[in-house]
């Protein structure tokens, strides 16, 4: 059958399944499906943290976990093509096996529901390089897509090396890199020659395998038209963002291990991110083909050049039209158990810090302070104690204070903001964060606003720790002395603000959408 034959066949419109829906791949091609006019089923081990994204209403969301055989049959149900777009990067010492164990449960699932296709995006591995010389994310990556090839299920493997894209771990790299230091000492990987590729094209890949014909079952190679080393990489950017020239000194002590701890520094990336990331750029990763064209044919001015990924990523950034980020998905290791309701709850001890403020501001001016907090509005009191947290925080290996907003003003279920993340948002009512940075135990912050009988507005902020043994009680009771400066300060700060800014406000109606 010839591609004239085959085009109104590709073209059909399919039941997908998206996994990592609320990650940073993920959360970008399910609006992609739908607007190539494809149904779209999400498993999600939270399906609350897609309800504000724009798309929410337009999909199915399930819930499941990758490695629950159970709960992949079920959502498998009915589906054509299912994209695998999840992997356990950072969860710890067996995160190889569980992606192996991840990807075999996927395929038996898939196959057991006829499911027409897998599509799973992977990363690009270095020529002639055995398997087991790759770096451990590298090694994983491979044998996912293996595993799926094997599965009896056709399958699409896409391998893509650097991607270019506003909020992608390597171009966060990339860019605060560059930015930050005029003069690098680097280590000897910015010397590695790779092959990037703008995340507009790994989406438009990734949509163009849901029609593959069903005999392709195969690895496809995905990347820019340029070959760059990461050294050549850092001087374009600076020349697209319009940057002075920066300076590179490669030095070769740096082990991935102290390079990855060097990029948690300077970045937002944390180091345990970060490590992966750098241990891939040790060996050249360049396309060995472009055969994935004969299925989805590269349009006018495709795939783009390096320049206009950039660019286009910082028109993005500009626009605060960012809408994943690497930190959309959750941090390994972090808690995620919802805020324990009190006073009936049977968990344990509770501490609490509650301030209750009435404000000279209408409600409206009151919540647009409240869902700006953190980023580069901060957080309202004492700012070197948080950022002392901050450092902590990565010292241990944690998040830190620097992964910032995916928008300044705005904020979703699910959104990260600094060493928290968005477990709870009532727009113009309620903010509640779950902290993800390292303690002995949970903790979470919320901060509220109703309007008054007089017009006015009430705030009100509750932190809530429970404490995970004794640990936990002691560092309660050791950080409770500074809690009227941070705490308190932060009360009365963000009500200020509000206050200053009321007269602006008077004039408007509701909550900013």
């Amino acid at each position: 059958m010839n591609d004239r034959e085959t085009a109104p066949e590709e073209r059909r419109a399919r039941t997908c399944l998206v996994t990592g829906a609320t990650g940073y791949i993920g959360g970008r091609l399910v609006p992609e499906l739908l607007a190539a006019g494809h149904t779209v089923r999400c498993l999600a081990r939270a399906p609350d943290r897609l309800r504000d994204h724009p798309w929410a209403g337009d999909v199915e969301a399930v819930r499941g976990d990758v490695t629950d055989a159970a709960s992949v049959g079920a959502a498998m149900h009915g589906i054509d093509v299912a994209y695998y777009l999840v992997h356990a990067l950072g969860t710890g010492r067996g995160f190889e096996e569980t992606d192996r164990r991840a990807a075999r449960i996927f395929g038996e699932q898939a196959r057991a529901a006829g499911v027409r296709r897998i599509v799973y995006l992977g990363g690009l591995t270095p020529a002639g390089v055995p398997e087991g010389e790759l770096s451990p994310h590298l090694r994983s990556r491979a044998e996912v897509g293996r595993v799926l090839l094997e599965s009896g299920v056709p399958t699409a493997v896409l391998r893509a090396a650097v991607i270019i894209g506003s909020g992608s771990a390597s171009f966060e790299m990339l860019r605060y890199l560059t930015e930050r230091l005029p003069v690098m000492v680097t280590p000897s990987w910015v010397h590695t020659r790779t092959q990037p590729i703008a995340v507009r094209d790994v989406l438009r890949d990734l949509v163009g395998c849901a029609g593959l014909p069903a005999d392709v079952n195969r690895t496809f190679d995905i990347g820019g038209p340029e070959v760059l080393t990461y050294r050549e990489m850092m001087r374009r950017y600076a020349i697209v963002a319009e940057l002075p020239r920066r300076l590179i000194l490669p030095v070769p002590v740096l082990t991935p291990r102290l390079s990855s701890h060097w990029v948690g520094l300077v970045t937002p990336v944390p180091s345990k991110i970060a490590r992966p990331l750098t241990e891939s750029l040790r060996n050249e990763v360049v396309c060995r083909e472009h055969d994935i064209a004969r299925y989805v044919p590269d349009p006018p001015g495709h795939p783009f050049g390096f320049d206009t990924a950039v660019s286009l990523a910082l028109q993005r950034i500009r626009e605060a039209q960012v809408t994943t980020r690497w930190s959309s998905a959750s941090v390994p290791g972090a808690p995620s158990d919802p805020l324990p309701t009190d006073p009936d709850w049977a968990g344990g001890s509770l501490y609490t810090d509650c301030r209750e403020l009435d404000v000279d501001a209408p409600p409206d001016a009151l919540w647009r302070v409240i869902e700006g907090v953190g980023g580069v509005h901060g957080w309202y009191s004492f700012p070197l104690a948080w950022a002392v947290r901050g450092w902590l925080d990565r010292l241990v290996g944690g998040v830190g204070l620097r992964r910032g907003r995916r928008d300044a003003s705005r904020l979703r279920v699910g959104d990260s903001l600094d060493f928290w993340r968005v477990e709870e948002i009532e727009p113009g009512r309620l903010l509640r964060l779950r902290a993800e940075m390292r303690l002995p135990g949970l903790a979470w912050l919320e901060m509220s606003c109703r309007a008054t009988d007089d017009g006015r507005s009430h705030y009100r902020q509750r932190a809530v720790f429970h404490p995970h043994g004794l640990l936990g009680h002691a560092y309660w009771w050791s950080v409770s002395p500074f809690h009227a400066v941070v705490f308190g300060g932060m009360a009365r700060n963000i009500t200020r603000a509000a206050t200053d800014t009321a007269p602006t406000d008077q004039s408007s109606k509701g909550v900013a959408p």
